[in-house]
């Protein structure tokens, strides 16, 4: 025989290579065209191949054929394929949040875009790399912290689903307008339910309707104002509250307390093992005032709850009752620091002793980011992360 060429796409034998040998079994036949061999690993069992010569022209062919087995992947390259990989975008506000939401998952891969506007003002977005998210879990992080940037960022989440990914998720933690859901007088516009309508419209990706997943939604009712097109994943910042709450040196005395009935409805339940304390607003000639409608908080390291804070009105006047019955210590939770025109600066820091004029600890969320910023180290504010709660949301 004058020459031998394997394909190159197949393992090459040589006498250089002292790990393989490719030598002819014992009960090897030769036949016009057929040799049966082993290929022998010093690291591995032997493996029968099967060599077939094309000898009818000069020089003369060798097809390697390897056995069914070596064709079937690997346990470990199985499970890597049936992984759920996703692909997050984020508006320019949510960067930090996606960068921790990243940091929770291997399986979680930043992608990026460009955010830029025309001369007259309004977007001129693109999306990198649009062509290397098809068939992938795409997501997006958005912030709709102000009507302004609402448009540029439901023009991404209109684009992302048609860039035929396998599925697209929508994470807005904070829904900006679910205190606006009230219908009073003829004429009101309840523009809860009309970003919902709008964010039920996202365009269905190749695996159905998107998912949309929001954290502490104001109203229960709002829960009924997505359409089908939409399925909306409802997410709570309670268990990282008491994730907190069991690392206090006094948590055997807490006492959670509701601002309001419609705060206890929303939480109550999940955080039914703590003593109680509920408030309400009772109106006394002109004025309305808060009271204690149930509960004791005498001695007690009292934990007020509420899924958001604006102006902070309520919060202060809850916590003057509270000292003025007796409570030691005041904190607060909320998972959505607003505070618009910075009234975070109302809230003072008790560092022991002063209940009435200020707080041990206030916590709130990274859901609200410009906030975050703002009371950045500034006590009693202390910021809860979202991320690990949203990397397990994007991987159901």
């Amino acid at each position: 025989m004058s020459a031998i060429s394997p394909p190159q796409s197949l393992p090459s034998f040589s006498s250089k290579s002292p790990s393989k040998t490719l030598t002819p079994t014992p009960n090897s036949t030769r036949s016009c065209n057929r040799i049966h061999c082993e290929l022998k690993k010093s690291s591995a069992a032997p493996q029968k191949w099967t060599i077939d010569c094309v000898s009818s022209t000069d020089p003369i062919h060798i097809i390697l054929k390897p056995p069914n087995s070596a064709l079937l992947p690997s346990p470990m390259d199985s499970s890597l394929k049936n992984s759920k990989r996703v692909c997050l975008f984020y508006c320019s506000e949510m960067r930090d949040l996606a960068e921790r939401i990243a940091s929770e998952s291997d399986a979680i891969e930043l992608r990026s875009i460009t955010w830029r506007t025309f001369a007259d003002g309004f977007p001129n977005l693109f999306i990198s790399n649009a062509q290397g998210v098809r068939g992938q879990h795409v997501a997006f992080l958005a912030s709709f912290s102000s009507p302004g940037v609402i448009f540029e960022q439901l023009s991404i989440v209109y684009a992302l689903p048609r860039l035929f990914v396998s599925s697209f998720t929508l994470i807005l933690p904070f829904f900006p307008t679910g205190t606006s859901e009230r219908m009073e007088d003829e004429g009101d516009v309840a523009t809860a339910f009309t970003l919902a309508r709008i964010l039920s419209n996202i365009p269905i990706s190749m695996g159905g309707p998107a998912s949309l997943v929001i954290f502490d939604i104001h109203a229960l009712q709002e829960r009924f104002y997505f359409g089908d097109n939409v399925l909306p994943c409802f997410e709570s910042g309670i268990p990282l509250l008491l994730n907190r709450l069991q690392s206090l040196p006094d948590s055997d005395n807490i006492t959670i307390a509701f601002p309001d009935d419609g705060a206890w409805k929303r939480f109550h339940k999940q955080l039914q093992h703590f003593p109680m304390v509920v408030c309400a607003k009772v109106r006394e000639g002109d004025q309305r005032i808060v009271r204690i409608k149930e509960g004791d908080p005498k001695g007690r390291h009292v934990v007020i709850v509420d899924d958001l804070v604006q102006s902070g009105g309520t919060l202060i006047e809850c916590q003057k009752v509270l000292a003025k019955h007796g409570a030691t210590k005041i904190s607060a939770y909320v998972t959505h620091g607003i505070f618009p025109n910075k009234s975070w600066q109302r809230f003072n820091h008790d560092k022991g002793g002063n209940p009435e004029n200020g707080m041990a600890y206030f916590w709130i969320t990274d859901s609200c980011p410009e906030t975050v910023k703002q009371v950045k180290n500034k006590p009693p504010f202390e910021v809860i992360s979202l991320s690990a709660a949203i990397a397990s949301a994007l991987h159901i």
